[in-house]
Formats: C-alpha cells, structure tokens, sequence
C-alpha cells in the first residue's frame, strides 16, 4: 500500500527532517501515528499525499509516486489537515463540486454521516465553527470511499459526542481494502481505535507494529507503588498508584495503554525497541 525507502527530506535550507527514512504500511488498518511536536509527523503525511517532496529515496503509495500527482492518484486518497480552509459555499454546493473527483464516491453515505453529525447540507461551510467544519469535511472524506484516508489531528475542535460518534463511524468505514492514517496528540480520543501503531522520533521510525504485539511483549499494571527498579521499564502516576510497563514474562497478556506505551518508548527507548527486535 505504502513504501518509504531511504527517504530524506527538508525544508529549503533547515536542518533535513528525516534522513534515510523508511517506512511500510500495508492495506487495511487504522494505523496510529505518534510523535512529540516538531517530530515531523504532519511532513510524513504531506510525502505520503504528494503535498511536499522528498530531497531523495523513493516513495511508493497504492502503485503511484505521490510527487506526480496523477488523477487516478488524488482520487483514491482522501487528506483531511489539521487546519481547515473551507470555500464560502453551502455543504451541498461542497459535495456538487467535489464529488466528481472520486469515482467511488457516495452521496447517500454522506448525508447519513451529515444527519449522524446533526448537520444541515444548507449550511455555509465558512459560517460553521471549527469543530463543525471538521464533522463536515469528515463526513465527505469518508463517503469518498478512497483507499487511503489520511487524517492529521481529526478531534481537534470535537465535543466528547462528536469524538465518540467519529470513532464509530470511522470503524465502520474501514475495510480491507480502504487504510487510514490518524496522526494524533489526543491518543485517549482514540481509544483502542489505532492498530497498528507508528512512533517517530529525531527523524525516523523507532516502532511500527500491533497493539497485540505490544501485550506479548509488554504488562501494563496499576500498581500501589513504582515496584523494583531493575524489572520496571516505565512508570507513571495514577489515581490509586503507579501505572507501571514491565516486559511480559508470563505470557499473561493486559489490555494496552498506548498513551502509557508510547510515554514508555520515549523515556526507555533502548530497553523497550530491544524487546521488539
């Protein structure tokens, strides 16, 4: 589905954002892409869509050079930015226009995503609030029905109903055949919707596996206190105690928390990528 292979990048004269990078998505999933601020998260997803181009390397996404920007390309990928820029025009004045674009587009999914969000299609986009704007352009990029749909901070802007009402829809809008990247902060807005997970850090890709590889590998326990140094690997506070990362040697698996895995990966990164070598 998607291929980096010794990808650099940079902006004009700055320091190179990535270096040698390489990265492989296949078709399918919900894939999880997590970072600090100024990572470079939103940079991978502008190469991925064609937006900004690599200094070198080559990427490969659905059989395309994203670069080229070729029609078949564009119209079976759907990219929704952080910040939104809408047209003055009404929501269904938006589906007249844009719709023609993607050959398997779908106006009855649409405005049963537009009624799900309490949405009217004689709205004016641009009189919309932030958080309206995005439920609109949510709900058309889903009912383009692209294979890839990327979405960079999607909840920004969203009331808990309306996050919780994304998370649905979304999960119901993915198949086999169709692959959404979700670069988030807001990894609790998620749930235990992202999986894959993908974690950038100084330049390159330091994880890119399953939420069921991470249970083989990982514990994830509240504890009453940060328990012994040499078996923790991460420890954080919670209510009631420590949430407390310890490798797996039982082979009991524990329900996941990403937040706490990536904060994990972050403050041990050589212990944690040893166990996923």
């Amino acid at each position: 589905m998607i291929q980096l292979q010794n990808v650099h990048f940079q902006y004009k004269k700055k320091t190179p954002l990535f270096q040698a990078l390489n990265l492989e998505i296949p078709a399918g999933n919900i894939y999880g892409l997590l970072g600090k601020n100024g990572v470079g998260k939103t940079s991978l997803l502008k190469l991925i869509g064609g937006l900004v181009f690599p200094k070198s390397g080559t990427i490969d996404v659905m059989g395309f050079t994203p670069e080229n920007r070729f029609p078949a390309f564009l119209a079976d990928l759907f990219f929704l930015p952080e910040e939104l820029h809408v047209p003055a025009m009404k929501i269904s004045t938006f589906e007249k226009v844009y719709a023609p674009f993607y050959p398997r587009y779908n106006s009855k999914q649409f405005h049963e995503y537009l009624a799900e969000f309490e949405l009217d299609a004689g709205k004016t986009l641009t009189a919309l609030s932030q958080g309206q704007k995005k439920k609109a352009i949510t709900a058309f990029g889903l009912a383009t029905n692209s294979r890839l749909l990327i979405l960079d901070e999607p909840t920004n802007g969203l009331d808990i109903p309306s996050k919780s009402l994304f998370r649905k829809l979304l999960t119901t809008a993915i198949t086999d055949e169709r692959t959404c990247i979700i670069s988030t902060h807001q990894v609790r807005d998620m749930g235990n919707l992202m999986d894959p997970i993908i974690i950038m850090d100084e330049g390159q890709i330091i994880f890119n596996d399953s939420v069921e590889t991470i249970a083989e590998k990982l514990q994830f326990e509240v504890k009453y206190s940060r328990g012994e140094p040499d078996d923790v690997l991460y420890a954080e506070r919670v209510p009631g105690g420590y949430m407390v990362v310890t490798e797996n040697l039982d082979g009991e698996e524990t329900e996941v928390d990403i937040e706490v895995f990536f904060n994990a990966m972050m403050a041990n990164k050589q212990a944690i990528r040893a166990l996923f070598a």
